[in-house]
């Protein structure tokens, strides 16, 4: 049995609004990779765009949650 299961234009509303905050999130976590893995260790380039990752995490999610606050949807 094969559901076919199409996201609504609100669903898909909400995913593009989140879309910032999943790039920034993807960045961050390439970051982190070459900080654990590099080899001879980290240099202060990969601290440097762990840092700027770190920052854009936030100023995204900060972002997200106050266009969530001020359209009235509740925030999870």
């Amino acid at each position: 049995m094969t559901i076919d299961y199409e996201p609504s234009a609100a669903e898909l509303a909400e995913i593009e609004q989140e879309l910032p905050l999943i790039e920034a999130e993807v960045l961050l976590l390439d970051a982190q990779i070459v900080v654990l893995t590099g080899d001879g260790g980290p240099t202060e380039l990969d601290w440097q765009r762990l840092r700027r990752a770190q920052r854009r995490v936030l100023r995204e999610a900060r972002a997200l949650l106050a266009v969530r606050v001020t359209s009235g949807r509740q925030v999870a």
